[in-house]
């Protein structure tokens, strides 16, 4: 099968999740793009979504797709988002889509975190995709200099404004061992909005896309 198959594959078992009558966080990027056309074709009828970006609320909405602010909603029972990476334990990197802050946002909302990737994005070590970081601009320097200091090279992401107005640091050389402290760390720095880690709001389970089906992980 094809990435965009593998894709469409796991966006649809995603489906299983999705309870009539709930609230769902959806995250952002190409494969949520095939699990929000699944559900609209699917004909469940959810009270709304609440979404993590402009680019997802637009599709939603243009497929009649109801979409809450967050600040609408005081939980949620599912958070349905890909990943650039996850390993073993659930721990994710986020953010290539540059909606990192907002899928952390909306996550912290939900009792679980469903992750939807095709198999390549399973990884033993975060940290060979290019860790996102966002910043305030007047900081990304000095962050860029820190990341450095560790022996990594932050680059910024030309073009590229957050729906937050900031900027993004593409992070190449890191090997994160452990995930929790290093989410922890980064988030102090001042000028960090958001590392693009997702070790506390990690997966609950993943739904992955292999050439033989859908695998499903789950996470303590």
């Amino acid at each position: 099968m094809t990435q965009d198959e593998l894709k469409a594959l796991v966006g649809q078992a995603a489906l299983a999740y999705v309870e009539e009558g709930s609230i769902v966080g959806v995250g952002t990027g190409s494969t949520v793009d095939k699990f929000i056309d699944a559900l609209a074709a699917s004909g469940k009828k959810i009270a709304g979504a609440v979404s993590s970006s402009v680019r997802s609320t637009e599709r939603m909405k243009a497929l009649g797709i109801p979409v809450l602010e967050a600040s609408e909603v005081q939980g949620l029972k599912v958070y349905i988002d890909g990943a650039d990476e996850i390993d073993q334990q659930g721990h994710m990197v986020k953010g290539g889509g540059a909606a990192l802050t907002r899928e952390k946002i909306v996550a912290d909302l939900a009792e679980t975190f469903v992750c939807i990737a095709d198999e390549s994005k399973l990884v033993p070590t975060l940290g060979k995709f290019p860790l996102p970081v966002e910043v305030i601009p007047m900081a990304a320097a000095q962050i860029a200099r820190r990341f450095a200091a560790m022996g990594a090279d932050a680059q910024l992401r030309a073009g590229v404004v957050t729906d937050n107005s900031c900027h993004i640091l593409d992070v190449r050389g890191l090997s994160i061992s452990d995930p929790v402290a290093f989410e922890a760390d980064v988030n102090q720095w001042p000028g960090v909005v958001t590392v693009g880690v997702f070790a506390r709001n990690k997966a609950g389970v993943c739904l992955l896309g292999t050439s033989s089906g859908v695998k499903t992980l789950t996470f303590a």
